[in-house]
Formats: structure tokens, sequence, C-alpha cells
């Protein structure tokens, strides 16, 4: 049995990421272990589970927004809070025990209760319209927040003084508190009457009893509760370990004790940043990486030599050509979350160069930022380095005209109309990341590490990439250019943009680096791993 060990983490707390349908998502839910349970779980090469750690009252609906909904697994919290059902539920916030006289009043975004014309309660959605939490309120201050599980119930509640949090409450199936986390402190408090929690076993279940009643924080809890459900694994299953800082507190006395992969994935764990992880890699069995680069930066930082180390790419490539072909207008994606100001300042400066010798060019600039006001930002911010250098400022931001002649009036001025050619790509979730680059004609990643999906999307897209360093998906000179003086660009978008034999070669080359990149060979990698591993 292959188990993984996600980190589906809300800001490093025990906690899922489930928000409300009508708050803007502000960060992507793929990381390298959604793929990985995708790729097993449609290939079927290999029995797995996944351990899941953190409390996720909405657990169904993440596995069916991720395509993986049947995937098998095992819930830290279910244990603790001795949930049996396994199946979500239809359940309204009509059915709840309301007082008498509630008036419900039905907004665009929540449902609000009112008592006697003083608001009592705010009733919160999540995408799929069920309810996730209702909102408690006395003296118009927050009192309480239930959060419930798409199973049906109450999972857990925030007890607020003030609008400040004081404990929160992890409950049984029937609504008794099975735990208590204070806020101030951490502490965890387990209620002596029920002091117990289950194993599950192949749809048997075990009931043990917690070894202390007050635990310093919830990490050691769930600490107990995990090393327990591992007595029912066996020597030769394999564990695949997220790596991150709340999976270390949780495992870290379990690396070494079984057969274990550890999963690096861009910057979520930096051993410069938590250097107590270089035991669990000395530990560890073998270590995945989501790139060479995320590689060769682990080599460097541990002291000793690391051997047992793969990357496998958490992204598989698909050929889909796109339709960028198709369009009149030639497409630019230009990324620029961690470009430093002054590289983002020349970098500007040469692509208005560029379009301004090309009139069917278009610069596209792609951030996952989802910050509501950051495209006016950025495009004020690019349009005063265009005027800065002697740009028409109307390439960016289009000129609002008042007409103050009459309606039968002519006005025989022509107006100099300058087009606008820069554009803000704002894309959150991988799947707005893949439908904006089927448009794209060429990409411009000047970051210092170049966007991984990005690159991906590339190859399969087959589209060229302008890049700072070469890399194992940009081969220089066939699908792309290693573009280190920014004064290149120009020349460097012209040799596929003023040439469709040369895009059609980088094509070819995109093509061809694609093929290392497909399910089979990702599966093929993992294969050669769990064989090491079982040796």
């Amino acid at each position: 049995m292959l188990y993984f060990v996600p980190a589906w983490y809300q800001k490093n707390k025990w906690k899922e990421s489930e928000q409300n349908w009508h708050t803007r998502r502000m960060h992507t839910e793929f990381d390298d272990t959604v793929k990985q349970v995708q790729m097993f779980y449609r290939n079927g090469m290999r029995d797995f589970k996944i351990l899941l750690l953190s409390h996720t009252p909405n657990f169904r609906h993440f596995l069916h927004r991720q395509g993986v909904f049947h995937a098998p697994y095992w819930s830290c919290f279910d244990c603790i809070q001795e949930i049996t059902r396994r199946k979500a539920v239809v359940f309204s916030f009509h059915n709840l025990a309301w007082p008498p006289h509630i008036e419900f009043v039905y907004t665009p975004f929540v449902v609000v209760a009112y008592l006697e014309n003083v608001k009592y309660a705010e009733i919160n959605f999540g995408e799929a319209g069920n309810p996730i939490e209702v909102s408690m309120y006395l003296n118009g201050n927050l009192s309480r927040r239930n959060i419930y599980d798409d199973r049906g119930f109450v999972s857990s509640t925030e007890v607020y003084d003030n609008g400040r949090i004081v404990y929160t409450d992890y409950l049984t199936e029937k609504g008794t508190t099975k735990l208590r986390e204070y806020a101030d402190t951490g502490r965890v408090e387990i209620n002596e009457s029920i002091n117990t929690y289950l194993l599950a076993n192949d749809g048997k279940f075990e009931t043990r009893e917690f070894k202390k009643l007050y635990y310093e924080d919830l990490a050691e809890v769930i600490m107990e509760v995990f090393e327990a459900h591992l007595e029912s694994t066996e020597d030769e299953d394999i564990f695949c370990v997220a790596m991150h800082e709340l999976n270390y507190l949780a495992l870290k006395r379990f690396i070494g004790k079984k057969k274990c992969i550890l999963s690096f994935y861009g910057d979520r764990y930096r051993i410069k940043n938590h250097p107590e992880g270089k035991e669990m890699v000395e530990k560890g069995g073998y270590v995945i990486t989501d790139s060479e680069a995320t590689t060769r930066y682990l080599k460097r930082e541990m002291d000793e030599e690391v051997e047992n180390i793969i990357d496998i790419s958490p992204y598989d490539s698909r050929m889909d050509f796109g339709i960028s072909q198709q369009l009149t207008v030639q497409k630019i994606l230009v990324p620029v979350d961690d470009l430093p100001a002054e590289r983002f300042k020349i970098l500007m400066e040469q692509l208005a160069t560029y379009i301004s010798t090309n009139e069917n060019a278009m610069v596209h600039i792609f951030t996952r930022n989802a910050a509501y006001d950051l495209p006016d930002k950025l495009l004020a911010s690019i349009a005063d380095i265009l005027v800065a250098a002697g740009f028409d400022r109307r390439m960016v931001i289009p000129e609002i005209i008042e007409d103050d002649t009459a309606e039968n009036e002519i006005d025989e001025e022509v107006l100099d109309e300058v087009p606008v050619r820069f554009f803000i790509e704002q894309c959150v979730d991988e799947l707005s990341v893949s439908k904006c680059i089927r448009e794209q004609r060429i990409m411009v990643d000047m970051q210092h590490n170049p966007d991984l999906f990005l690159q991906i999307n590339c190859i399969s897209s087959a589209i060229p990439q302008l890049v700072r360093r070469e890399t194992q998906y940009m081969l220089n000179g066939g699908n792309g250019f290693v573009v280190t003086d920014f004064e290149q660009i120009p020349a460097a978008l012209d040799y596929f943009l003023g040439s469709l034999y040369n895009w059609n070669q980088a094509k070819v080359y995109a093509y061809e680096i694609g093929q290392k990149y497909t399910t089979k060979k990702l599966l093929e990698k993992w294969k050669d791993v769990m064989q090491t591993l079982e040796s």
C-alpha cells in the first residue's frame, strides 16, 4: 500500500482551506500530492490511501473538485471525534434548531437571521451550495461560529469574546465536545467523560483511551492518534510525505521507522528556513522534488550528500496545441510576480520597444496574485514606466474622451487613436492558467526561477519560451532562448513571432520535450522509486 500524507493546511493551522462561495480564491489548491493522487487514482498502478492529519469537515467537496471523489482516505480528526459516517449528505439550515419567530433575510451572498429585528446569525455557504458555517452574534458582536461537516452535523465550534476567539471545541457526531483547543496557548483539553478515540481498519473499529487529558498542542494529539493508526500498517507499505512544517511536527518520530518518500514542492518547505528538516531528509528513504532546480537547491543546502533523490514533475504534459495560431494577434505572456522592481522596469521598456515594431503583438502580464486592485496598480506602474521612457501612455491605459458636442454635430477633429497593447491575466488556479496559455503565442519569463506550471503548459501547447536560465523544459535554441541581457528580448521575440518557420521549429522541439513528461513517463519514475525502497 502507498500512503500519501498531504500538506493541505490553512495558513499553517490544522484546518482545511475551504472558503465561502462568494470569496475570491486567493491561492491554488493544486500541489504535488493532488497530482500524485490523481495519477494513481486514474491509472490504478498501485493501491493507495490518503492519510489526512488536518481538520477537514468538507473533504468530500475537495476531492470532488480535484476529480478524485472516490479516492480512499483515513482522517485523523474523524478518529479523534469518533466519526463513522463516510458519505456527504444534503442538509438545509432550515433544519437547525432555531429559536421561535426567527426571520431569514436572503442577500446575494449570505443568509442573515434576525430575532426581533436584531441580527442573530449569519449563514455562509460553500461552492457546492452547502452550509459550511453559521456565525452567531450577541449585542452586535461575534460570539460563536459553528463549522459544519458536509456529512450533516456540526464538526467544531469557535467561541469568541469581544470578537476575539477564546477556544475551539471539536465535537462528536452527536454534538458532544470531544476536545477543546485554547487559542491563546494552543493547549488542548480532552473531555474526561469521553476520553477515547477510534482506530479504523478494514471497516472495523477499535476504541482506545487517550494517554493524557491535557496536551501541549494539537500536534501532540495528532501524533498519538497517527502513531496508533500506524500499528495496522505493514512493513512493506510506503509513505509519501509532503514536506511541510506541520507534517514535521506530527511525523518527526515516524520518519526512519517506515519506508518513506519525502516530497518537496516549490517554496513550501525550504531547508534554509527549516534546518530541522535536514534530519528528516537524512532518515527518509527517498526524496522527490518538483524540478531539477529544487533538487540542486536541496543538495546545496544539505550538509552531506543526498543520494536517493529524483525530480518528478507534479505536472504532466498533454499535447494541446492551443488556438494562438488561429488568432490575428500575437499574445506575449509575461509572468511578473517575483520580478524585482528594476528588472520589471527594464522588461516593460524592452517589450514596449518590440511591440512598437509589431502591430499584431500584445503583452499579457501574468500574475497569480488575486488582490482586487492589483490589475489597476500594475497597469498604472507600467504606464508610468513607459511614459518615462518616451512611449505613449495610451498603450497601457485607454484615454477617456468626454464628448461635449451636441447630438447632431459632427466633430471634425480626427482623433489619433492608440490601441491598448498591455493587458493583465490574473490567474490563481491551474484551470484558469491552462485556459490562458491556450491563447498565448510565446512566453517571456524573466523570473529567477521560471514558473514550473507555465513551462509545462508551454510545452503542452508547443509554444516557445524566453527564460533567464535553461531548464529541463526549455532547450536553448530549440523551443526557446536563454536571455540574460534584457536588450536581447526584442530580437528574440522577432525570431519567433516574425517567422512562422522558426515558430513551427520551436513547436517540434516542445513536442519532443513534452514526451518526457507524459503521465506514463512520470508513473515509470514513481515505479522505479518504489522498487528501490522495496528492494
